[in-house]
Parts: structure tokens; sequence; C-alpha cells
């Protein structure tokens, strides 16, 4: 990760979604901000219980802590870098990485769909699914079974953190020849695949 400023090194000039490191549990306040120097964020959230002594309560927290996306053009950055808030945009060295479009879309349909997700440690292996019905029709991530249920997960690259949604095995097809399930022992178990996941 690296700071950038108006002499860093420009990237490809046009709109690309960025992740912006933030001042920890000032996610909301940092994307308002934004949003008032009319950029475009997002800050996907999910429903934590949090329990007190005398109550218990349902409250919005960030998927990815200290994080948010926001779309921009790198060489008009300065609006970004100088809000307050805004500690780091996301890259690697004095490059910054635009995130693919393809994850924020991914982590949108997540958030949007009304499927229970919640963080997840960051995983590169398993078998990749495609779910082929419902709200997330078309939704692509990696297939693990945690505790008996089975999940999707999807992954912000860059971040090198993940999201995870419980789903039905039946709204499943295999994306690749090869079936690679993760079990809740961390154990990668390797099988032939049909035409669904079993």
């Amino acid at each position: 990760m690296g700071i950038f400023g108006p002499n860093s090194t420009d990237v490809e000039p046009g709109f690309n979604w960025y992740a912006l490191y933030v001042h920890a549990r000032k996610e909301s306040f940092v994307a308002s901000q934004l949003q008032g120097h009319g950029l475009e964020c997002f800050l996907p959230t999910y429903k934590s219980v949090r329990k007190w002594s005398d109550r218990v309560k349902e409250v919005e927290q960030p998927l990815f802590p200290s994080y948010l996306f926001c779309r921009f053009d790198f060489q008009d950055r300065r609006p970004v870098v100088m809000t307050a808030g805004v500690q780091k945009i996301v890259g690697n060295g004095r490059t910054a990485l635009p995130v693919a479009q393809e994850e924020i879309s991914a982590i949108q349909m997540a958030v949007s769909s009304g499927a229970s997700h919640q963080p997840w440690p960051y995983i590169e292996v398993g078998e990749r699914v495609r779910v082929a019905c419902g709200t997330l029709s078309g939704l692509e991530g990696i297939l693990i079974n945690f505790k008996g249920n089975h999940r999707v997960v999807l992954s912000v690259s860059l971040l090198q953190r993940s999201v995870a949604l419980e789903v039905d095995l039946a709204w499943l097809v295999p994306v690749n020849e090869q079936r690679r399930v993760v079990n809740s022992g961390g154990v990668l178990q390797t099988s032939a695949v049909s035409s669904s996941i079993r």
C-alpha cells in the first residue's frame, strides 16, 4: 500500500474503482465526505449482533473494516487524497492499482441481494462455482463447506479480503472441470464434477 499525492506516478486515465484505506470506524463519515465532493463511493456492510450487559442490538458494520471503494479518475485524485479521514489509496509501491470491476460488481450484487453475508478469511483455493438462479444469479465465487453449511466466497484480490454468502447447493453449477471444496478443517478436497454440485 502507498499514499498517493499530486506527484505520484499516474495510471491510465479514466474512471476506475480504487480501494481507500481510511481511519478505523470512520468509514461512513469518509464516504459521506467523498459523496459530498460528487464522487461515487461504495461502502459494503453487513448486519452483526452486538451484545451488551443490558441489551442486544443488530448493527451495520463495514464488510472490510478501514476500507471503502471510490470511483474516480486517478489523474484527478486530489479531492480524494485531501478528504479528511483518507489515509491511503491502496496500491503497489508508487503505483495505484484499480480494483477489478467484476469484483466490485460481485460484492455490490451480494450486499443488495438480501442473502446472509459476513466477512471471511481470504482464500484462493476451492472450486469456482456460479449461482444459477435467484437474486444472485450469475454471481461467481469459491465454494466452501463450513460447519455443515455451504457458502460462496467472494474476494477482493487487491485487499486480500473476502465475503461469504450462505447458499443452497441446488442453486450452483461448477465453473471449472474439477471440483475443489474446502471443508471446515481447511482441507482441500478434489473430485470429478458432474453437471450439478452434490
